[in-house]
């Protein structure tokens, strides 16, 4: 009988668009594989691509603990009724309150905390309360992913959850034959290109501001933004200030677009200066695979996929005037240094973030899992090849 795996997320879109690889690749693996998310435009699209998928009620970046409580609930009426064998959970409710259900009910768990959020920006009162229900949550895990150093330490050093249990991913890896270098003709007008939902902890503001005074000096320069508005968060974004720096002449909008790839093909270098407390930002790992440079701040996660001067350039978070210095040095390189630091980057993502080391390591936990019933797993990840 097969092993039955749910894979549970706040966003469809999220599974959808960062988590269908290892899905694909559980299901070759044997495993019966089930999506649990909020069911969203790209639900269909898990379904299309064969998966079971089941909607659940909960709202991503509420804090109302009423709220919280129903999610719990319909977490443990859907984990009872379908009894998966393991989850793997991803984003903060279902790893605190799909981790509660799954103790009770005596389902194994892989815990993926893929970066802090807003919600560790600040130690306030409801930073603490997290760190306590992450502690209390995490306990039970068989396993809990990170996808970056920083957060590993912050976790581990603080004992809110035990280094034996955790390991380290590169991220969510990056499809590295989906995303990869296409010839883009030497143009007088140099396009800069921040992708990311538009909100102000991702650096927006700065990038803005960066982009005025450099187009007072260069005007054949473009910059341009790409992400989801008005999105579900105090932080988000409207319409109308987006409208505005449109109008302004500072900034071209471009929507949102389920061909990323494409539109990071017409870009000469993707931004990100964000200072939210990031896992490792898929963007990066996408834009470096098709052979971008990358400009992006000294910033937990961030830092991680640009080595200084050699495939892009690191600023300090918060700092327009040093993301325009950036942006200015990137201007002085020659196209052939360009393309010589867009090559940096692809082979970089090549051997850093492949995703089939992620998947590799999930796949090595389940095996052991499956191999030893009778105990904590004790984590082996040696395959880690490309082929």
């Amino acid at each position: 009988m097969k092993k039955k795996i749910a894979i549970v997320s706040n966003l469809s879109w999220n599974l959808y668009n960062f988590r269908l690889s290892l899905m694909n690749a559980m299901r070759d693996a044997g495993y019966e594989v089930i999506a649990i998310a909020p069911y969203d435009k790209y639900s269909q699209k898990i379904i299309d691509a064969g998966f079971e998928f089941h909607d659940i009620k909960m709202n991503a970046q509420g804090i109302n603990p009423i709220e919280d409580i129903k999610t719990t609930y319909a977490f443990y009426k859907l984990f009872k009724r379908i009894s998966p064998d393991v989850l793997c959970q991803y984003t903060i409710k279902p790893n605190i309150y799909g981790s509660f259900v799954a103790n009770i009910l005596n389902i194994k768990m892989i815990n993926n905390i893929a970066g802090l959020g807003t919600l560790f920006i600040k130690d306030g009162l409801i930073t603490k309360i997290a760190k306590i229900l992450y502690k209390v949550s995490q306990s039970k895990a068989d396993r809990v992913f990170f996808q970056n150093r920083d957060d590993f330490n912050f976790f581990t050093n603080k004992g809110i959850v035990s280094a034996q249990k955790c390991d380290i991913l590169p991220g969510s890896g990056v499809d590295t034959n989906r995303f990869r270098p296409q010839y883009k003709e030497e143009s007088e007008k140099i396009r800069f290109l921040l992708i990311a939902r538009m909100i102000w902890e991702k650096g927006i503001a700065e990038y803005v501001e960066a982009a005025r005074e450099i187009k007072k000096i260069y005007p054949n320069v473009e910059f341009c933004l790409l992400g989801f508005l008005d999105v579900e968060n105090p932080g988000a974004i409207t319409r109308n200030e987006m409208n505005h720096w449109v109008e302004e002449g500072v900034i071209n909008y471009l929507g949102v677009s389920d061909k990323v790839d494409e539109v990071i093909q017409s870009a000469d270098c993707v931004v990100l200066p964000s200072y939210y407390r990031e896992g490792t930002p898929k963007t990066l790992l996408e834009s470096g695979s098709c052979g971008k440079p990358i400009i992006t701040t000294d910033n937990v996660g961030c830092r991680d996929v640009v080595d200084h001067g050699v495939n892009g350039f690191i600023c300090e978070p918060r700092s327009s005037d040093d993301l325009k210095l950036k942006v200015e040095m990137f201007l002085a390189l020659t196209h052939k240094e360009r393309v010589e630091m867009g090559r940096k980057s692809r082979e970089k993502m090549k051997r850093e973030f492949d995703e089939k080391l992620v998947i590799n390591k999930y796949l090595d936990l389940l095996t052991q899992q499956q191999q030893d019933q009778s105990q904590k797993p004790v984590f082996l990840s040696q395959r880690l090849s490309k082929a």
